[in-house]
């Protein structure tokens, strides 16, 4: 008789194993992610059944009947005392599939995650917008948790989180912290920022644009005295100015520019860095402050300018991308090799270890 798969005690192991995320499909062992790499467990093959009774196990009731009528679920499990894990329920080939990703209670501080100070002051505006960018899996959740939590300890304000589904969860300290999740407290995103605006907030956090309504939302809640913050999958400052100001009819574009330019913050774009030396990641990130200069170079399209800006900025701390990876290197955090192969230009990278460019201040101890 084939041993049965215990989902609740497979997550308890792989949380201690500090994992980040949990893969389980149909034909083949677990797999885990572990510092950015996948691994095949030496467990037994999942069958369609495990994952069934998997499901029976960890799901709510109504999250039970909706995957009967749709094929793509997210929602949260928790296991008292040692994670929250993020759930997407799918189908692949028609066969059950569950991706999990870990959601640990403790909200590192921004000192903790090596971040650079200068979030800190982001953070200390009273309106517009702060995104957080980057692809799957770079640390975008635990670095909009951070700051949240940052202006929790700090500052007193009521934060509304719009989010789908919660993901790290608060409690109260100087703030008063409403967390809303889709499908449960609110219907939609947009919804969520409208009636979120009724609802007495200092700062909102969405946790994530996926479409013109939620952005023209955002817009908004901006332009009429509150903080933003929220996620876009982009790399960088210039290609999230252009998602943003493209998802737009092109009739309305310059509208969505001037207001962009009105109402954004900054931007910080995170990576992920492995070294293969402390087999750990480290961050890395480019952060872009709107300045007088940047704002203008937003209304006139003049992205070469708005990077040269970023690049060679010494007075407001602004960072590049390639100078991040620079400092990482200098550390001794990652190799020189590792920093390249992170790089998306890779001669300006090397022209900055050559003394070519002056890059940032170090923010790492």
């Amino acid at each position: 008789m084939s041993e049965i798969f215990n989902i609740t005690q497979f997550l308890k192991e792989a949380a201690l194993g500090r994992a980040s995320d949990e893969h389980l499909k149909v034909g083949y062992p677990p797999f885990l992610r572990r510092n950015g790499f996948i691994i095949r467990t030496s467990l037994p093959e999942l069958t369609k059944g495990d994952i069934d009774n998997a499901i029976l196990e960890i799901a709510p009731t109504a999250i039970r009947d909706a995957i009967l009528t749709r094929m793509d679920v997210d929602f949260m499990y928790e296991i008292k005392g040692v994670s929250r894990f993020r759930i997407n329920y799918n189908r692949q080939m028609g066969m059950p599939g569950l991706v999990i990703r870990n959601i640990p209670y403790q909200i590192p501080t921004l000192q903790e995650l090596q971040l650079p100070d200068l979030l800190e002051t982001v953070i200390k505006h009273q309106n517009g917008i702060v995104l957080v960018t980057g692809p799957t899996g770079c640390g975008k959740s635990t670095t909009i948790a951070s700051l949240i939590n940052q202006i929790n300890m700090t500052q007193t304000k009521h934060i509304v989180t719009i989010e789908d589904p919660v993901e790290y969860v608060f409690n109260c300290q100087k703030s008063i912290i409403s967390q809303r999740q889709i499908g449960v407290d609110t219907a939609n995103f947009s919804d969520g920022i409208k009636y979120a605006l009724r609802q007495d907030p200092d700062v909102l956090f969405i946790g994530e644009i996926r479409d013109v309504e939620t952005m023209s939302a955002a817009l908004k809640a901006a332009e009429t005295g509150h903080l933003v913050l929220t996620t876009l999958h982009t790399n960088d400052a210039i290609q999230t100015i252009n998602r943003i100001v493209n998802m737009f009819e092109e009739s309305n574009r310059h509208i969505v520019r001037k207001q962009l330019a009105e109402t954004l913050r900054a931007t910080i774009a995170q990576k992920l860095i492995y070294s293969e030396e402390k087999k750990k990641r480290f961050p890395a990130c480019e952060v872009m402050v709107v300045t007088s200069t940047i704002k203008d170079y937003i209304n006139k399209d003049n992205s070469d300018e708005i990077y040269n800006l970023i690049r060679d900025n010494t007075v407001d701390d602004m960072i590049s991308m390639n100078s991040s990876l620079a400092l990482l290197a200098d550390s001794g955090f990652i190799t020189q090799e590792e920093a390249l192969a992170s790089s998306n230009d890779e001669p300006e990278l090397e022209k900055i270890f050559r003394g070519v460019y002056q890059g940032t201040k170090s923010y790492y101890e």
